[in-house]
């Protein structure tokens, strides 16, 4: 049970809307109906002030981070790294005998089973950001989440694909495009960072997330990327 309760955390930390809240409590209205229509901390700028969106983006990127954190506990991981498991068998968790052995044919040594259950936990937030459940499925593109899941994943990757948004914006001023050019940069990044600076536990479940993550965010940035196609989406100012 506790590897669907580390995913239910993980949607329900990921649905707190943040953004929405801090544009309701300053602005009485709803930062759905500005912009971009979305619950993150461009939006929010917008509507409340760059200081309102600076709050949004620490909260949002809190929350990522708070549910990979989460998850690593109740799985008894390492939540700032390391390679030893401490916590329950799998059995303890609610499996069996078979079913252990069942995963780990699948998903590699038992460590690797515990890492997949992260790796839900990291995807679930971010779909609880795009889909909360408390605004009818409609919130946020899910960015600042993806940044703080990946903070407590592979951070080093993270720091580059900040770069690559810093770039983007500076040189066109979309937010949008910085956005998903970095979201679909960390994968490669997270790999490089692998090969070539620092190992990460568990690679395939970590690269899934990333794989995962950026395809949600992408898809989050649908009509975002139709007005950068018409040449309509709005300028960060």
């Amino acid at each position: 049970m506790r590897p669907v309760l580390v995913i239910i955390i993980a949607y329900l930390l990921g649905s707190i809307p943040f953004g929405y809240l801090i544009v309701r409590a300053t602005q009485g209205a709803d930062v759905r109906e500005t912009g971009s229509g979305g619950t993150g901390a461009t939006n929010v700028s917008r509507r409340a002030g760059k200081r309102a969106g600076v709050i949004t983006l620490v909260l949002d990127v809190l929350k990522g981070a708070a549910a990979v954190a989460i998850a690593k506990l109740f799985l008894g991981l390492p939540i700032l790294g390391g390679v030893r498991h401490t916590g329950p068998s799998l059995a303890t968790l609610g499996g069996n005998n078979l079913g252990e052995h069942v995963l780990i044919g699948h998903l590699g040594s038992p460590e690797d089973v515990y890492w997949w259950w992260v790796a839900a936990a990291s995807i679930a937030v971010i779909l609880g950001h795009i889909f909360p459940v408390w605004l009818r499925f409609r919130g946020g593109k899910g960015v600042a989440t993806g940044v703080g899941v990946f903070l407590m994943l592979a951070p080093i990757a993270v720091a580059i694909a900040a770069l690559v948004f810093v770039v983007v914006v500076t040189l066109t001023r979309y937010v949008s495009l910085g956005s998903i050019l970095a979201a679909v940069a960390i994968p490669l990044f997270v790999l490089l960072q692998h090969e070539f600076i620092r190992p990460i536990e568990s690679l395939a479940p970590i690269i899934s997330a990333a794989i995962a993550g950026a395809a949600l965010i992408v898809f989050a940035h649908r009509e975002n990327i139709g007005r950068l196609i018409r040449g309509t989406e709005s300028k960060f100012k």
